[in-house]
């Protein structure tokens, strides 16, 4: 049962935020797979107090279905061009499906063979890639994953967008289900935390973008009509070309530029590709594994006793932990959801851009 919490907050359910975001996709046109594969992953963000990637994605989400710029239907297929390289043609749908349909796999050929490589084509990538590797690292695997953003950065010294958000992800297996897990974007935030600073009215951190003008802005508007800086200046620059180049050219997919050219406009996810790769550490030889485990817990608690260190997955079990009794929406984003569904809502999003 929802509950207010705050005048501003509405209390949900995990079970209520995948409910509301599967019936609202559905209501949108969206097919039911697609629609349960995406509600997963929003809940999944929900519960580790991933904003950005939750139910805010949704309205995007529901954009991109009434534009017509996502297939509602289509099925990823997955196909193998070697053993250890793996392609899900995702069929320009949206990717949690497609990544459901192809991390099982990477996960078994890892495991068979000791390392796999899984590329994810043609999809509407829109979820927090954590989420899309957390499934090998609990197999017992080290993995990566990368795919380009929206293509809204500057290169370091530079004014005008060339690349995307680019994140990068890396996980390490651990025990009692606490994996070391990072997942950021290259530039100096993600967009849709510059969103979420919008939607708030509050200004943005300096150093973050820079205005259309290319002079720096705090104002999270001019920096969306601007650009978005890469953080540590041409040290996430050239992580960014190089995630650029590896979701892109390598894998035969887009650049942020180029899935920019083809966009419709509306607040939907970018068309792109991904990569994840995945190691067992089983195949490596030397010290036995269950010494290499422990090199590696050994140097996670060295870090944990300084005072003020933080493992990056820590925040995120923590939000785990609390979000079983429920997370807190923002009750004008549930509203905004709610009315999604109407014909008058739909009309005017559509004319709304």
């Amino acid at each position: 049962m929802t509950r207010s919490h705050t005048p501003d907050m509405v209390r949900l359910g995990l079970d209520e935020v995948h409910d509301l975001t599967r019936d609202t996709l559905r209501a949108a046109g969206l097919g039911a797979a697609h629609a349960a594969a995406i509600a997963r992953s929003i809940t999944r963000a929900q519960a580790d107090e991933c904003h950005s990637h939750g139910l805010y994605r949704l309205l995007g989400y529901v954009d991109s279905v009434r534009s017509g710029k996502a297939e509602r239907e289509a099925l990823p297929v997955l196909a193998r061009a070697t053993p250890v390289v793996l392609r899900v043609d995702a069929k320009r749908g949206f990717a949690p499906l497609a990544i459901e349909a192809g991390v099982p796999a990477l996960i078994e050929a890892a495991k068979t063979y000791g390392i796999a490589a899984l590329a994810i084509h043609d999809c509407y990538h829109f979820s927090a890639l954590w989420a899309d590797i957390e499934p090998a690292i609990e197999a017992g695997l080290a993995a990566w994953c990368f795919t380009v953003g929206q293509c809204c950065v500057a290169p370091a010294g530079g004014t005008a967008p060339l690349m995307g958000t680019n994140p990068i992800a890396f996980g390490w297996p651990g025990p009692q289900d606490r994996p070391f897990i990072f997942d950021f974007a290259t530039s100096a935030a993600a967009r849709g935390e510059v969103e979420l600073k919008r939607r708030a009215g509050e200004a943005l951190p300096a150093g973050w973008a820079v205005g259309p003008d290319g002079a720096p802005t705090t104002d999270p508007a001019a920096a969306l009509a601007g650009a978005l800086l890469p953080f540590g200046g041409h040290k996430g620059s050239a992580l960014s070309m190089m995630v650029e180049l590896i979701a892109g050219p390598l894998i035969g997919d887009l650049t942020s530029r180029q899935a920019k050219a083809v966009e419709n406009g509306d607040a939907g996810p970018p068309l792109g590709g991904e990569l994840f790769i995945a190691i067992d550490p089983a195949v490596f030889g030397g010290a036995t594994l269950a010494q290499r485990m422990s090199d590696a817990q050994e140097l996670f608690a060295l870090a944990r006793a300084q005072p003020g260190v933080r493992l990056p997955s820590e925040r995120r079990y923590a939000a785990r932990a609390r979000s079983a009794g429920g997370v807190l929406i923002p009750a004008g984003l549930l509203q905004e959801i709610r009315t999604l569904t109407s014909p008058h809502a739909a009309a005017e999003r559509t004319e709304g851009g």
